[in-house]
């Protein structure tokens, strides 16, 4: 048949129901021989319908009528004749060969009833397939000014997706170009479409992103981020090179830091639908200009590297195809180690939008010009256009919050965390075991000390340890909110004959941040242990301190707690990273003129 809403493309339908109550306790297999049975007509039906439009086209038949669906109005009457055979008046109500002659009223009542009987019953048609929607929808000039070029099938997609959600979906129904979007996500699959768009109507329901921008502030660490207009798409400008990343993780949290990306995905859908209104055309996407200038080392640090790709992970789940085009300029030497790790939590549509700039390489033509105006490009970036950009720094370290404030966040956008927490007391110490299995593996570790001085040891023992020992103190009645306390190493063990020391002991103050690496030189166990850092007794006199005297009054005084996050890389995995940097090093010595452009198209 032809479908209801376009009338130049053919739509087959089959539809099959099964119900099987009982066959014998072999219920199950029964339905799998129908299923298999049911594919093997359908795949029989597609093969008839293919070789009947093979035989057409060998015929050289180009072109079908366009079906048109049959009148109720009644014909005017033929000529007949007294010889003629009287009409068969049973069918009279069906057919339309009628040789009755009709008066001249009585044949305009019948047609303008006929008519109208048409038109009402192709409006209550109309209202059945568009239930729900606007007037007008999906007609030749509502694609074309707010969906863009469609082809039949993609159209029949949209409608067929639409009307499974006004079904099933007794809530709010999103738009068509909602909709559309996860549809172009997936190549018009209309499996994978309804998928993912049904687990991000679930997470938008349960997280409450609806109400966001309402609901949401942006903290004073993170300043609004301003927009332009670049042929009508939003333009968003982000300098990440000069962003202390470790210092927005600490002092917001990933729960905070996440729904601020979320809050400036939400505004650029609001902006999208806007400035479709005003330029007339549908603009479903944005531009998002990155400066990487600044870029080092620090940036790379794993944990903030992960909480990157989680809120990567988010946004593309559910806010597909928007993206249209990231420019990524002024990048160093560094940045082929960040593409490395970013890049496989990319989808590959959007890595096909990525334009990367390294060095100056983006002024003049094949640069930004090419796809912003002169009139709005950033004057640090050589434009006309005179931005307030703040200029980036460390965050203060007063603005840091503890483990217990980042815990407690109103509302959960994810349940994991990439730090974990942990208490020390005078006489027990916080240990965590790691197995290494290769030699020239790559223990590494970030941690903050919240509260106290500890001193961090890195122990390799032969001989696995027992079983932690959570919480000793716990017997005593000292207890340790907000983080544990594990014990590993025995109190019978010999440093020197069952653990030996592979690290310099460090002596870490309150509130410091550190970072560092460990290449292992033999398999076996590696601990990893912060302990109370006793302070050294006045040489002056023999007599005790009072903070000792105190102690000895108040352990639980004595507690520090540290937030840590450690992680294991693989011999192979480190040698990948060092070929990098080599890599990159020996690219920077042979550099090529500078009128020549070094513009790095991303199409993987």
């Amino acid at each position: 048949c032809v479908h209801p809403e376009n009338e130049d493309w053919t739509c087959f339908e089959q539809n099959a129901s099964l119900d099987i109550k009982s066959f014998f306790g072999f219920e199950s297999t029964v339905e799998k021989v129908a299923m298999k049975q049911y594919a093997s007509s359908i795949k029989k039906g597609k093969e008839i319908i293919e070789y009947y439009l093979k035989e057409l086209e060998a015929e050289g038949v180009t072109h079908v009528p366009r079906w048109a669906p049959p009148s109720l109005s009644l014909p005017a009457p033929r000529p007949t004749s007294l010889s003629s055979s009287p009409p068969d008046l049973p069918k009279l109500a069906v057919t339309q060969a009628v040789s009755v002659p009709l008066p001249t009223d009585a044949k305009d009542s019948a047609s303008q009833d006929a008519k109208q009987d048409s038109s009402t019953l192709q409006a209550d048609s109309l209202t059945e397939i568009l239930a729900g929607t606007p007037d007008d929808k999906l007609d030749a000039d509502y694609i074309k000014r707010y969906l863009g070029d469609l082809t039949p099938l993609q159209e029949s997609c949209l409608i067929r997706l639409r009307k499974w959600l006004q079904e099933t979906h007794k809530g709010k129904i999103p738009k068509d170009e909602h909709i559309l979007r996860f549809l172009r996500a997936r190549d018009f699959n209309m499996d994978k479409a309804r998928e993912i768009l049904c687990q991000s109507l679930t997470w938008r329901k349960q997280h409450q992103v609806d109400y966001l921008l309402e609901s949401w502030s942006s903290p004073q660490v993170l300043p609004y981020v301003g927009h332009l207009r670049a042929d009508g798409r939003p333009l968003y400008i982000l300098w990440l090179g000069q962003m202390d990343t470790k210092g927005l993780v600490r002092a917001l949290g990933e729960e905070s830091l996440l729904r601020h990306v979320l809050s400036i995905n939400e505004e650029g859908l609001r902006l999208c639908e806007e400035n479709t209104k005003v330029f007339g055309r549908p603009i479903s996407c944005w531009t998002c200009l990155v400066d990487l200038e600044g870029l080092n080392m620090r940036h790379l640090w794993r944990p903030r590297v992960k909480a990157l790709l989680r809120i990567i992970e988010v946004v593309e789940a559910n806010y597909p195809e928007t993206l249209g085009r990231l420019l990524i300029l002024r990048a160093p030497r560094v940045f082929p180690v960040l593409w490395t790790l970013v890049s496989p939590f990319i989808d590959e549509n959007t890595r096909k939008k990525f334009l990367i700039y390294a060095g100056n390489d983006y002024q003049g033509t094949g640069g930004l010009v090419d796809y912003i105006d002169k009139e709005i490009i950033p004057d640090f970036l050589g434009g006309e256009c005179m931005c307030e950009v703040p200029e980036g720094g460390l965050v203060p370290k007063s603005m840091y919050r503890t483990a217990e404030e980042l815990e407690n966040e109103d509302v959960r956008l994810w349940t994991e965390t990439i730090y974990q927490c942990a208490s020390i007391f005078k006489g027990a110490p916080h240990e965590l075991l790691i197995e290494i299995i290769d030699a020239s593996s790559v223990i590494t570790w970030d941690f903050d000390v919240c509260k106290g001085d500890v001193v961090f040891n890195i122990y390799h023992s032969k001989r696995a340890p027992q079983l932690p020992r959570k919480d000793p103190l716990g017997a005593h009645g000292i207890t340790s909110p907000g983080g544990n306390n594990v014990q590993l190493i025995d109190k019978s063990w010999i440093l020197g004959q069952d653990y030996s020391m592979v690290e310099s002991p460090l002596t870490c103050k309150e509130g410091e941040s550190v970072q560092g690496s460990h290449i292992t030189r033999w398999p076996g166990f590696y601990i990893l242990q912060w302990k109370f850092h006793n302070m050294p007794s006045c040489s002056a006199t023999n007599l005790p301190r009072v903070d000792d005297v105190l102690a000895t009054l108040q352990v639980s005084s004595h507690k520090c707690k540290v937030m840590y996050y450690t992680e294991v890389l693989g011999s192979e995995d480190f040698r990948l990273v060092t070929d990098h940097f080599a890599f990159c090093q020996a690219s920077a010595q042979l550099r090529n003129s500078s009128c020549q452009k070094r513009c790095l198209v991303i199409n993987l």
